[in-house]
């Protein structure tokens, strides 16, 4: 299982500073990946975590850190798909691609917040039909010489998009999602599943073998599968609702059962611990934190 972690994009250490100089230093210590996410708006009336109140743009984030690294590889976990055409995202998705010598990975969902669909004046439904059509749009603008894609929610005319990724086939994408149907067609039609923040470990276990099977029955290899997952940490006292909590031995055999389960990459998500990622934390005492924890989390060490 590959270890990778989150990128410096909520809260108190959301810096460009501390993104630049984390990311050089993840990639430093051996982790696979960066993984950012995406929270445009809060809503006045929403009840939100902390990690969702102040949080800098994915891309632009991944963008700052690639020109900071040279290995480690970047993700989005997720980009909602109803906010943005999919010839704009493709744009960027390839641009990065190409800035960063080919090391994206690009998460897709559906969205959940009502503030974001009215401020973007968009709509999610039909969820599954727009999923389909989205990534069909994709895929011919990034691989196809003439691009074209005529759907009932997407058109894209003839056309040519370049440069092209680098990545052939353009840039892994993993969708995103927690019902069933979600996790059927990112078995069926993506490079595999990245989970949500509010997944428990047995949600993660079932979603992984769901998304596997249904990657088999389409005549897919179901080994080729990738099941990337955000972690939440609590080093300290040990919480035994949290598998990533405790000492620091215990949170890397919490890690371990993350990789029996199926799981192929596991990123740390710091920015969904409040002293981290909340707004109101102290910065200074955020990014020595985030130093420990990462430092002694390590792969490897």
């Amino acid at each position: 299982m590959l270890i990778s972690c989150g990128a410096p994009v909520a809260g108190a250490w959301a810096g460009p500073e501390t993104l630049g100089a984390l990311a050089a230093r993840a990639e430093e210590l051996g982790y696979h990946g960066l993984w950012s996410f995406q929270r445009l708006l809060a809503g006045a009336e929403q009840q939100l975590q902390p990690v969702y109140r102040s949080v800098l743009d994915p891309m632009l984030a991944l963008t700052w850190a690639a020109a900071r690294t040279s290995t480690i590889r970047l993700g989005v976990a997720v980009i909602n798909i109803p906010y943005v055409s999919p010839a704009y995202l493709a744009k960027q998705a390839g641009t990065l691609d190409v800035l960063s010598g080919g090391r994206f990975t690009l998460g897709l969902g559906t969205g959940w917040s009502e503030p974001e669909f009215v401020a973007t004046g968009s709509d999610p439904n039909p969820r599954g039909r727009r999923m389909t059509e989205y990534l069909e749009a994709l895929r011919t603008l990034w691989t196809d010489p003439v691009a074209s894609f005529d759907g009932e929610l997407y058109r894209v005319p003839p056309s040519t998009m370049a440069p092209p990724p680098v990545q052939a086939g353009g840039p892994p994408v993993l969708l995103g999602g927690t019902a069933d149907v979600a996790l059927r067609r990112a078995g069926r039609l993506a490079a595999g599943w990245v989970s949500s923040s509010r997944s428990s470990f047995a949600d993660i276990a079932r979603g992984a073998g769901i998304v596997r099977q249904a990657a088999e029955q389409a005549g897919r290899d179901p080994g080729a599968v990738q099941v990337v997952v955000r972690a939440v940490v609590r080093p300290g006292a040990r919480d035994e609702a949290l598998p990533l909590s405790g000492s620091w031995a215990q949170i890397r055999a919490g890690a371990e059962q993350y990789a029996e389960a199926g799981v192929t990459e596991l990123f740390y998500d710091l920015n969904w611990d409040p002293q981290i990622g909340s707004p109101d934390a102290d910065p200074r005492a955020a990014r020595e934190r985030a130093e420990e924890i990462l430092t002694a989390l390590a792969p490897g060490g």
